[in-house]
């Protein structure tokens, strides 16, 4: 039987336009959205995470004071970014984003393995090392500059800067990239002995860092979230501040995985009402786009039962 390339559900398929529809409905849409974040949260608390407890901790610790320091006035927020993203009208652009986003990181570690007995710190750790371990044959020999773009609360780049800086033995100057100030204010809350050299408020697709930057940059899981069109020009302007042999590394949804393909309704409809780039994601060839704009292609890893990691390098 021929493997599918994505789930029924998205795309051009009968039920994806079936399901756009219904999330096109506005009151439909808002029932959808409250019911999504109401399942979520009470889906953490139950599984160990101190969802409304982080966020109150948060809110008290001084990270709004930090907004002014991380908001770039010369920032022109792009179409792409300007719409409702995971049930926040204000998308990834305000507190209530930022100050839930540790919890609900914790969350997606712990949907990978939902048989296991893990907690939601161990289950986090697990779905870091296993993109490490995808993308390890792939690395330069020795990496000095690394580059996190969609950062978001930095979780990835700190897990990221340990795992090279263990690898290499040697310090590594990392960098997080992320087009919303507020989730650079709690980044930089919670790298507390500030382990990561910056944390940058810009755009992927135009950066202001000079040619052959940096020898890593990854995406993690943020691909889902961009149109076909903005893909191709962060992968442009990666291509252009990698130095060569330098690797871009992406973890993300894998279309063909069976826990993606077979979601029940309830929860593909949940999904696609908070991610409006999805349709897209999933119809997108990214080995392809990665040598349309230049990259060497090496390959697609599964990474985990729902993810997978996809590798390019900078030609030498």
């Amino acid at each position: 039987m021929q493997q599918k390339l994505k789930p029924d559900w998205a795309g051009e398929d009968l039920l994806s336009k079936l399901v756009n529809k219904a999330i096109e409905t506005k009151p439909l849409y808002s029932l959808m959205k409250n019911q999504a974040r109401r399942i979520m949260i009470n889906t953490a608390e139950k599984k160990g995470i101190s969802w409304r407890k982080t966020y109150q901790d948060l809110e008290n610790s001084g990270a709004k004071e930090l907004l002014k320091k991380y908001t770039n006035p010369n920032v022109v927020y792009p179409d792409y970014y300007q719409v409702p993203f995971h049930s926040y009208e204000g998308g990834d652009c305000c507190w209530e984003a930022a100050f839930e986003a540790p919890s609900a990181t914790l969350a997606m570690a712990l949907r990978v393995w939902p048989q296991e007995k893990l907690s939601p710190e161990a289950a986090h750790q697990r779905l870091r090392s296993t993109f490490h371990d995808a993308i390890a044959p792939y690395l330069p020999e020795k990496i000095t500059d690394v580059l996190d773009v969609g950062c978001s609360i930095g979780k990835s780049t700190v897990t990221l800067h340990r795992y090279l800086c263990n690898r290499q033995k040697n310090k590594v100057r990392t960098v997080g990239l992320d087009l919303s100030p507020y989730m650079l204010a709690v980044a930089e809350t919670l790298d507390e002995t500030g382990e990561i050299s910056e944390w940058i408020h810009g755009l992927a697709e135009d950066t202001d860092f000079a040619d052959n930057s940096f020898d890593l940059v990854t995406i993690q899981y943020t691909l889902h979230e961009l149109t076909h069109q903005a893909t191709k020009n962060i992968f442009r302007e990666i291509l252009r501040i990698l130095r060569p042999g330098g690797c871009l590394a992406i973890v993300d949804m894998n279309p063909t995985s069976p826990v993606i393909q077979n979601l029940p309704p309830s929860l593909f409809v949940l999904l696609k009402s908070t991610e409006p780039w999805l349709d897209q994601f999933y119809t997108l060839d990214v080995g392809a786009t990665m040598t349309e704009i230049g990259f060497e292609y090496q390959g697609t890893i599964p990474s985990d039962p729902r993810h997978h990691a996809i590798v390019g390098i900078k030609p030498a």
